[in-house]
Parts: C-alpha cells; structure tokens; sequence
C-alpha cells in the first residue's frame, strides 16, 4: 500500500531531527559538555519517536482500517510486528 497521507509532515520532521542531530554532532566535534550533549539527543529521540507516533497514527487511520474491511490479516499481523520492533 502507498503511504501518502502525511508524507510532507513527516519528511519535514525527519529533516528537522537530522539537522538537529548534525548540530549535535558538530558540539561533540567541538567538545562539548556531555550534558548539554545527552540533552540535545534526549530532545532528537523525543522528536523521531514522535515522528513514529505520526505514521503508525495515520497507518492505522487509513490502512489499517482498510485491511480491517477487507479481512487483511497479513497487514495486522505486520502492524504488530512493527509495533514490537518501534517499541524496543
């Protein structure tokens, strides 16, 4: 299934985190203090797991409800599988 329903606000989040992350990478290169350090990648992992939130919400919205119409086991049982592997 195509995924396109939140696509521009996903990709602008993931660039937004990956430019945080090289701003992060650039305070490691200049040494530093490792709290601010740990701070600033407390604030990335927030970000991306919130970009997670926002996909796994609309897959279910829209793809999962569809495959709930239709009897789609297989898209359950790989939503579950995705869930598991977010989750770790």
């Amino acid at each position: 299934m195509a995924h396109h329903h939140e696509t521009k606000e996903v990709l602008n989040r993931l660039s937004r985190a990956a430019g945080h992350l090289e701003a992060i990478k650039r305070m490691v290169e200049e040494g530093e203090d490792c709290s601010k350090v740990l701070m600033q990648l407390a604030a990335v992992k927030s970000a991306v797991n919130n970009t997670g939130k926002l996909i796994l919400k609309d897959h279910i919205q829209h793809c999962i409800a569809e495959a709930v119409e239709t009897g789609n086991q297989k898209a359950l049982d790989d939503l579950s599988a995705a869930i598991d592997q977010f989750i770790k």
